[in-house]
Parts: C-alpha cells; sequence; structure tokens
C-alpha cells in the first residue's frame, strides 16, 4: 500500500502527464480521420477490376497475357501516389499519440492496480510504434513500386501482384509483421482499457470503446467507419485528460488509489436498499414484514358468523 508522499507524487505527475497529452489527444483523434478521408478520396476514383474484366485474358485463351487487366489501377497509385503517402504519415501522428495516452492511463494504472498485467506495456510499445511504421514503410514501398511498374515493361499479372504486394517476399514481411504490430496493440490495449476500468480510472463505456479502437487496426477492418471509433475515443481522452469531462473526473483519479465501478448487482441492490422492504431481503434481514391489511368489510362478516352460530 502507498504512502501519502507516495501518492501525492504519482498524482503531481499524472497532472503534469495530462497536461501535456490533453491537446495531443484531441489532435490525434481530428488528424486520424482525416487520414482515412484522405486515403479514402484519394482511392476513390481507382479504376476496379470486375470478376468479367479479371477473367477477359483466361476466356481469350490467353494464360499470361501481356498486359494484367489491373495493370490501370497500378498506374493510378502510381499517380496518386502523394495521397496515400500523406494520409499514411498523418494515420502515423496519430497512432504514435495514441500510445502515448494509453502507456498514460497504464502508468496511472498500475500504480492502483499493482496486479495489472506486466506484458501489457512491450505490447503497446511494440505494436504503437511498429504499426505506423509499416503503414508508412507500406505507402512508400508500394509508391516506389507503381512508379517503377508505369516506367517500366513488364505489365503481367506477376509484376502486378509483386507492385501491390500481394506476392513476392517483400510483400510477405510486411504483411506478416504488421498483422503481428497490430495484434501486440490490439491486445495491449485491451488489457490497459480492462485494468483501468477495474480501478475506475475509466468509465465502462470508454473502457469498452477502447477495446474495439484498438482491434479496429487490424487490417480485417480497414475502414472509414471504424477510424470515426478510434478518433471519438481519442477526442474522449483528450476531454479526460483536460479535466472537462462531464460531472468531474472518475473519483479513482484523485484518490491515488483504485475505485472500482459497482456492478450491476450492487447497484440493484442498493436501489432496493432505498425501497423499504426490499432493503430487508437485500441485507438478509431476519425481520418479517408486517402482516397485510384485512380489508374493511371482513370483520363485519366474521362477527355476523359467530351471531348465527350462537343463535343456533
Amino acid at each position: 500500500m502507498p504512502s501519502r508522499t507516495e501518492i501525492d507524487a504519482q498524482l503531481a505527475k499524472e497532472s503534469k502527464r495530462r497536461d501535456q497529452l490533453s491537446r495531443p489527444a484531441f489532435a490525434a483523434g481530428a488528424i486520424y480521420i482525416l487520414s482515412g478521408v484522405i486515403v479514402s478520396s484519394t482511392l476513390n476514383g481507382a479504376p476496379s477490376v470486375g470478376l468479367l474484366q479479371g477473367l477477359a485474358p483466361a476466356l481469350r485463351g490467353e494464360a499470361n497475357p501481356v498486359e494484367s487487366p489491373r495493370a490501370a489501377e497500378v498506374r493510378f497509385i502510381s499517380h496518386h501516389s502523394f495521397g496515400l503517402i500523406a494520409g499514411s504519415v498523418l494515420a502515423a501522428f496519430a497512432v504514435v499519440a495514441l500510445t502515448l495516452t494509453v502507456l498514460m492511463v497504464l502508468d496511472a494504472t498500475s500504480f492502483r492496480r499493482p496486479q495489472t498485467w506486466s506484458a501489457a506495456r512491450p505490447l503497446v510499445l511494440v505494436g504503437g510504434l511498429g504499426v505506423p511504421l509499416l503503414n508508412v514503410l507500406h505507402a512508400i514501398v508500394l509508391a516506389i513500386g507503381a512508379h517503377s511498374f508505369a516506367s517500366g515493361h513488364d505489365f503481367t499479372n506477376h509484376a502486378v501482384d509483386r507492385v501491390l504486394l500481394t506476392a513476392g517476399s517483400v510483400g510477405l514481411i510486411v504483411g506478416f509483421t504488421g498483422l503481428l504490430a497490430a495484434l501486440s496493440l490490439a491486445v495491449g490495449m485491451g488489457a490497459v482499457m480492462i485494468n483501468a476500468m477495474r480501478a475506475g480510472l475509466l468509465p465502462r463505456w470508454l473502457s469498452i470503446l477502447g477495446i474495439f479502437a484498438g482491434f479496429f487496426f487490424l487490417p480485417f477492418f480497414g475502414s472509414t467507419t471504424f477510424e470515426l471509433i478510434t478518433s471519438f475515443w481519442l477526442v474522449s481522452m483528450g476531454i479526460l485528460f483536460a479535466g472537462r469531462w462531464p460531472n468531474g473526473d472518475p473519483p479513482a483519479w484523485a484518490a491515488g488509489e483504485a475505485r472500482p465501478w459497482p456492478s450491476q448487482a450492487e447497484l440493484r441492490a442498493a436501489k432496493q436498499a432505498g425501497d423499504g422492504a426490499p432493503a430487508l431481503a437485500a441485507a438478509g434481514s431476519d425481520v418479517a414484514p408486517p402482516p397485510p391489511r384485512q380489508q374493511s368489510g371482513g370483520g363485519s362478516r366474521n362477527k355476523s358468523r359467530r351471531k348465527r352460530r350462537a343463535r343456533g
């Protein structure tokens, strides 16, 4: 159990870090969604290759056509590579700010809950640095390959696969390491959010939103809609760090110790405790409730029956 001096020193350090991270977290939320908009708008005009277009060479009897049906897509990327790189760089800044935010929450949580999973920190660090670095690297490699393709002479399917990183050793390495980095960030961030919720540092809904935000970095969830959820989480954390949270900060921040949120069972018990008779049952009391009142006409009927029996 930390002493009062240790708690005061921790609270002072947390207050300083919250002030330093409030604006970057808030700005990162806006930058992250902006990066998604830039990438989406850049790829919006890209030529799409449907099933029939892809099978057209085979239907003509060309097993390995001189020019792949997807060559136009690669040329489009070559002419619009700046937007893809710019969007990746902006997203990288946002992910770095998110990583610093998660580490801040982790430090505050570990002080209040020493049993917090120790592997969460290296997972967040590896994922938080690997994801932005590999995303920028992917955009740069893609741009270089597309430019070489557009100015070269090999337009076959194999050349297109190499440029789009769907084949070849470079594509395999970048894709596999990117998946591992995203999975590391997702698992580490999820562990931090669960423990922060148990310590009472973050509201339940914000912790759950943070868990989803971490898993949305996986390549299976590449969508602007999911990026909007991550952006909302970052903006919410910026508001919390700035001390502008509605109804004030969660009590665990000022207390310097864990203040777990009451469970649903505890909330129901507290609600019943204020309702009179249900409170006795919730508290396990042996006091019996008072007998129910008899109806107003019940006494007169019983007297009439006794009188008839006396006359008989």
